[in-house]
């Protein structure tokens, strides 16, 4: 598919293996050496030229021996089995890094790809007690962070002017972080986020 003007916005839901808050997001290493993880995004509003993705949702799950920007990494994405033929084809070139988006810093990163499956996706947007499942091989829920010592729920939230996937997210812990596929990893009380985004594109 030839580049476009396009533009999407809505919602994104992050999680990975991480401690809360994940230093990928202040520059630093990953906690614990691997990153390991996920963004969904669901598509408020939004087209690729004149293709509508406006209800859609897609995700990409992601592994690295290291830190990200030292690449060796490998990808899976999933695409709402909603889509049509047109729909398809314009995530694939948004997440190819093809018209720019997060997706042009980010996509030579995982050498390996296995590849786009399409599943159906069920989503309930509740700020940090969002969840939301792909096919039967994804789960995410997320919670709040609790304090060790009290039990008490803490509500932090990050604003990042330079932030490549979204500029303002709130903070929590996942309840459940799981993905069973080609690839496999159970991070479940680690890292979460959710936040608005908004990308677009001239054409190339």
């Amino acid at each position: 598919m030839m580049a476009q003007t396009w533009n999407i916005k809505g919602t994104l839901l992050i999680a990975c293996n991480c401690d809360y808050g994940c230093p990928c997001n202040f520059n630093a290493l990953p906690s614990h050496g691997t990153c390991e993880g996920q963004w969904t995004w669901h598509v408020a509003a939004g087209k690729f030229g004149d293709v509508p993705l406006d209800g859609l949702n897609f995700s990409l799950f992601a592994k690295w021996p290291g830190a990200i920007h030292k690449g060796n990494g490998e990808a899976l994405v999933f695409v709402d089995e909603r889509a049509n033929e047109r729909q398809r084809q314009a995530i694939a070139t948004l997440i190819k890094g093809e018209v720019g988006g997060p997706w042009k810093i980010l996509a030579w990163t995982w050498p390996k790809f296995h590849g786009t499956k399409f599943v159906p996706y069920t989503l309930r947007q509740d700020g940090v007690h969002s969840r939301v499942t792909a096919g039967s091989a994804f789960e995410l829920e997320l919670d709040t962070i609790k304090n060790p010592v009290s039990g008490a729920e803490a509500h932090p939230s990050m604003v990042l002017p330079e932030g490549l996937v979204t500029k303002r997210a709130d903070l929590g812990s996942s309840k459940v972080f799981r993905l069973n596929d080609a690839i496999s990893f159970d991070h479940s009380g680690q890292y979460t986020a959710i936040g608005e985004f908004y990308y677009s594109g001239p054409p190339a």
